[in-house]
C-alpha cells in the first residue's frame, strides 16, 4: 500500500507540474507613441491680404491667388487655406464653406460648430471639429464681411481612422486654433 501511495503522490505532483507551465501567448503589437513638439509660432507675411501665426515645424506654399498649404511632413498631414475676394457673394462664401464641412456628416459622428469674434481685427467665422472617421476633422471659415473670405481645412494623408491620427489631429487642430485667432487683414 506504501508503494501505490508513494506512486500516486508522484504522479499528482508531476501531473500539477507539467500542468503549472505559463501559458505561452503571442505579444501584442506594439502601439505608435506619437508626441510632438511643444509648438513654436511664426507671423506669415507676405503680399497677401491676411496675416497669421504658423507653427514654425509647418512648411508654407502660397499661390499667386493667396491660397495657402501648411504641410507637416511628419504627420503626413495639409492644411488648406483658400483666400476669396467679398464682392456681394457673402451669403455664397458662407453656403460653400458651410457645404464642404456638412459632406462629412456621413462618416462623422458629430460636427461641433463654434463661432469665432475677433472684433478688434475685424475677423468673424465658425471652428468645426468633425468626430469620427471624416476625411477631414477640422475646419474654419473666418471673414470681414466686406472684402475677405478665408476657408481652412486639414487633410491626413492616410486612411481616416481617428483613434490611430488622434495625437496628431489634436496637435494640427491646435495650430488651426491659433492660426484662426491670429488671423488679421491688411489695410
Amino acid at each position: 500500500m506504501n508503494k501505490i501511495v508513494k506512486l500516486a503522490c508522484l504522479s499528482i505532483f508531476l501531473l500539477l507540474l507539467w500542468s503549472c507551465k505559463e501559458e505561452l501567448l503571442p505579444k501584442p503589437n506594439a502601439l505608435l507613441r506619437l508626441d510632438y513638439q511643444l509648438a513654436q509660432y511664426e507671423r506669415f507675411d507676405s503680399d497677401c491680404a491676411y496675416q497669421f501665426d504658423y507653427n514654425i515645424d509647418a512648411n508654407l506654399k502660397v499661390t499667386e491667388k493667396c491660397d495657402i498649404t501648411i504641410q507637416y511632413p511628419k504627420m503626413k498631414a495639409t492644411v488648406y487655406l483658400t483666400y476669396r475676394k467679398v464682392n456681394n457673394n457673402i451669403n455664397d462664401l458662407l453656403k460653400d464653406a458651410q457645404k464642404l464641412t456638412y459632406e462629412h456628416v456621413i462618416k462623422a459622428d458629430d460636427i461641433i460648430e463654434t463661432p469665432f469674434i475677433n472684433a478688434q481685427n475685424k475677423v468673424y467665422g465658425m471652428f468645426y471639429q468633425v468626430g469620427g472617421n471624416a476625411a477631414t476633422n477640422t475646419q474654419f471659415y473666418a471673414t470681414d464681411s466686406i472684402h475677405h473670405f478665408v476657408t481652412g481645412s486639414v487633410y491626413f494623408y492616410a486612411k481616416p481612422n481617428f483613434d490611430s491620427i488622434m495625437p496628431a489631429a489634436s496637435y494640427v487642430k491646435d495650430d488651426m486654433k491659433t492660426l484662426l485667432e491670429t488671423m488679421s487683414w491688411k489695410k
